[in-house]
């Protein structure tokens, strides 16, 4: 079995980002004027969508082949001069700089799967961070009846179009939780059909995710040295409640 990250076309066809999360993130460049830290930069669709806004941006990603694929994005796009792309692992890197803003966006904290690493990460993020600098990062909120119900089951995610073909590709998840790790277990199907709807190509990927309460963060944020100064439900900057489906964390250094 592949590791899902290994098919970083796939990944740009089918993960199209969360409702106004671009829009959210390019705005907090602008606002505290860059140059600005992404981890878990994946392909770049944030990361090149502020760079495309004129502010300087450091993508660092694990995954080679999802480097690559940014890369060429980047001078496809013109803008090879304004991204510095970084092959690295988000809980140990040093860069020996600090920024004005350091993001995690699209869950990416979530592939964190053991507490050590988030809190070696975000130990990573309070040395990278200016002293009046922002921290803003997302997840998912996990919601006991949801994880349940998807339990050993199979989950349609979608039909999405391959852009300039006709073709489409359909996701299935294989879902299986360890409750007591918080860890999901995914097994990703990606097929993809040609125009007439015959399908051409069948890819069968693993990955996994550590999911996180709120009140975790709250903890592991306080412990490792951040304030929290807004919890938001939706990139809106609606607040959060009992009923929000995604935490938008902003955080700062707190004085030790």
């Amino acid at each position: 079995m592949v590791n899902a990250y290994d098919w970083p076309d796939y990944y740009d066809w089918t993960s199209t980002g969360l409702d106004h999360d671009l829009t959210y993130y390019v705005e907090l460049a602008q606002q505290t004027g860059g140059p600005v830290l992404e981890l878990g930069c994946g392909t770049g669709r944030i990361t090149l969508a502020i760079a495309r806004a004129g502010i300087k941006v450091v993508g660092l990603d694990l995954s080679s082949a999802m480097l690559a694929k940014a890369k060429r994005k980047a001078e496809e796009m013109e803008l090879a001069g304004m991204v510095e792309w970084i092959e690295g692992d988000m809980s140990r890197f040093q860069l020996g700089r600090c920024f004005p803003l350091i993001i995690i966006p699209y869950r990416s904290f979530l592939h964190l799967l053991t507490v050590r690493d988030q809190v070696e990460t975000l130990k990573r993020v309070r040395v990278h961070l200016a002293d009046e600098g922002l921290f803003a990062f997302n997840i998912f909120v996990p919601k006991i009846k949801a994880l349940y119900e998807t339990d050993g089951r199979y989950t349609f995610r979608g039909t999405f179009p391959v852009p300039g073909t006709g073709e489409t590709v359909e996701l299935h998840d294989f879902i299986e939780y360890d409750h007591f790790a918080q860890i999901a277990n995914v097994i990703r199907y990606m097929e993809r059909f040609d125009p007439s709807g015959l399908m051409i190509e069948r890819i069968r990927t693993l990955f996994r995710l550590r999911y996180v309460y709120p009140s975790e963060i709250n903890h592991l944020l306080n412990l490792c040295g951040f304030k929290i100064l807004h919890r938001f439900g939706t990139f809106y900057r609606t607040p959060f409640d009992a009923r929000s489906d995604e935490l938008i964390i902003e955080a700062a250094k707190r004085v030790l």
